[in-house]
């Protein structure tokens, strides 16, 4: 029953192709920061004017359509990022500096297909779309859906996604049971010193080289806080400190993340850090103030949902990556696996030009939106076996 739906699923996704790149171009050529994708969410609803949305998480949407009793939640982001695009496609960016250069707009358009489609088959059990705001943010818009009580409301009982990652082999899909996306904390570090003439050093406290001392020692702490067996990273991605050449600054700040696939290790990290910033400032005649951002957790795929997902797609005669894609990248999607069992297919993009995702030139073509249209009704069949 789950093939023969699947068979027409791909024939409607076929059908409607020209369609759906017409959609992802308009959505890409206007994207929108975390908390202003009110007009992409427009787009998607009008487009889909024949479902019932409901506004979520202040600049998202949600509809449910198929039968009565338990549904499957399908989500796709709307959020671009704040990057300059550099493709050169006609149908780039119109906002200077914002970029959809994470796949978001082909996944809203495969959402988009899954759902035109279905308007016209018999659903074994109900789909609930919900377009979520914020991924690209901390905290997340995966929060507020959440919080909001939808899943409850709508009775979703499985929760489904894909996400389109250069990383993977062009055409292959992966899911893989377990964790393949890391749970993600930022970290904010002060330094406060005493400020002073740059002639003068010995009468004042540099914060500015206390904390390269903190920043240089964290590239250090997972080696020994960490199991070396389990996957985490910490990164320092900002440094502000003085406003001139010959002034030492009484503060120095710096920004990061933390990536971990074990809650214990999150823990264990977050003291480290904390010790490390406070001894180094104490010892130097500084003090430090450490604040943590706790974004979502690690990403585990539903062991159900993945061998129903692989055996669908294998069926169909799409490839399933052997070795399944994990990565430290983090996705608020983790937050919808908290409450249902879930599914993240990635969908492979890769040619080896070493563009990543969050790059300026990421622009997937119309076979990722394809396969990721199929993946995900591959999914929604998956977990909908697992509630009849």
């Amino acid at each position: 029953m789950s093939s023969d739906l699947l068979n027409a699923f791909v024939a409607g996704i076929d059908a409607l192709l020209p369609e759906a790149a017409s959609l992802r171009r308009a959505i890409h050529a206007d994207p929108h920061l975390g908390g202003d994708e009110g007009d992409t969410r427009d787009a998607i609803t009008a487009a889909a004017d024949w479902l019932d949305w409901t506004p979520v998480a202040e600049t998202g949407a949600w509809a449910r359509t198929g039968p009565d009793g338990p549904a499957v939640g399908l989500r796709a982001e709307l959020d671009a990022l704040p990057i300059t695009e550099a493709t050169g496609v006609e149908w780039a960016s119109g906002r200077r500096g914002i970029m959809h250069a994470c796949g978001h707009d082909v996944h809203m358009a495969a959402l988009w297909a899954v759902m035109t489609v279905a308007r016209d088959l018999d659903l074994p059990v109900a789909m609930v779309p919900i377009l979520q705001p914020r991924e690209e943010l901390n905290p997340p818009g995966a929060s507020d859906v959440v919080a909001s009580g939808i899943l409850e409301d709508a009775d979703v009982r499985a929760m489904v996604g894909v996400h389109v990652q250069p990383a993977v082999e062009r055409g292959l899909v992966s899911t893989g049971a377990g964790a393949v996306n890391a749970a993600f904390d930022g970290f904010d570090i002060t330094i406060t010193g005493r400020g002073g003439h740059g002639a003068y050093p010995h009468a004042a406290v540099d914060p500015i080289t206390v904390l390269a001392s903190i920043v240089t020692a964290l590239g250090g702490i997972t080696q020994r806080t960490v199991d070396p067996l389990n996957p985490a990273v910490v990164s320092v991605g900002l440094f502000q400190g003085g406003t001139a050449p010959n002034i030492i600054a009484d503060t120095a700040t710096c920004s990061g993340s933390i990536r971990t696939f074990q809650e214990s290790d999150r823990s264990n990290i977050h003291d480290a850090i904390t010790r490390l910033a406070e001894g180094t400032a104490i010892a130097r005649g500084a003090s430090a103030t450490v604040q943590f951002t706790r974004g979502g957790p690690a990403v585990v795929n539903d062991p159900r949902l993945v061998a129903g997902a692989d055996a669908l797609l294998k069926g169909l005669g799409i490839p399933v990556a052997d070795v399944p894609f994990r990565s430290c990248g983090s996705d608020d999607f983790s937050e919808y696996g908290e409450i249902v069992p879930s599914l993240m297919s990635f969908i492979g993009t890769g040619t080896g030009d070493g563009v990543s995702l969050h790059s300026a030139k990421f622009l997937p073509g119309r076979g990722a939106m394809r396969l990721s249209a199929i993946a995900l009704a591959a999914n929604y069949l998956a977990a909908a076996e697992t509630l009849r």
